[in-house]
């Protein structure tokens, strides 16, 4: 595994499919904050830190709510100018999902990102 992040997000997805209320995934500070940012959304209903032998592990409690999940690669910058055109390539359907973005200030999702007028890296989106 290269990249934990899209093995998580990969992971949450295929869970959510089959109908799952637990899943675990590898713990990495960016994981953490991307779920973090999941949470805040009701996307998913927290999330619990253990540890699995030799590696850090989190048990993510699903809600069934998430139709599509992704990572965006390459990690595309975007301003809150532009935000809307990216919800447009990633998102079927306006204010129906979240795009999250690694910002300055931690990572967001787009509502957040439109409040506060800032810009970023996009990493992820869901829906």
């Amino acid at each position: 595994m290269v990249d934990r992040l899209a093995d998580a997000i990969n992971t949450i997805k295929t869970n959510e499919r089959i109908g799952r209320e637990h899943c675990n995934v590898y713990s990495t500070k960016l994981v953490k904050s991307v779920l973090d940012a999941m949470k805040r959304a009701s996307y998913i209903e927290g999330y619990e830190e253990f540890s699995d032998r030799h590696a850090k592990m989190l048990k993510v409690k699903l809600t069934n709510r998430i139709n599509s999940v992704g990572v965006i690669k390459p990690r595309l910058s975007v301003n809150a100018n532009e935000l809307v055109e990216k919800e447009s390539r990633y998102i079927p359907s306006r204010d129906f999902g979240i795009l999250i973005i690694s910002t300055s200030q931690g990572v967001m999702s787009s509502n957040e990102i439109r409040d506060k007028n800032l810009g970023g890296k996009l990493i992820a989106y869901v829906y």
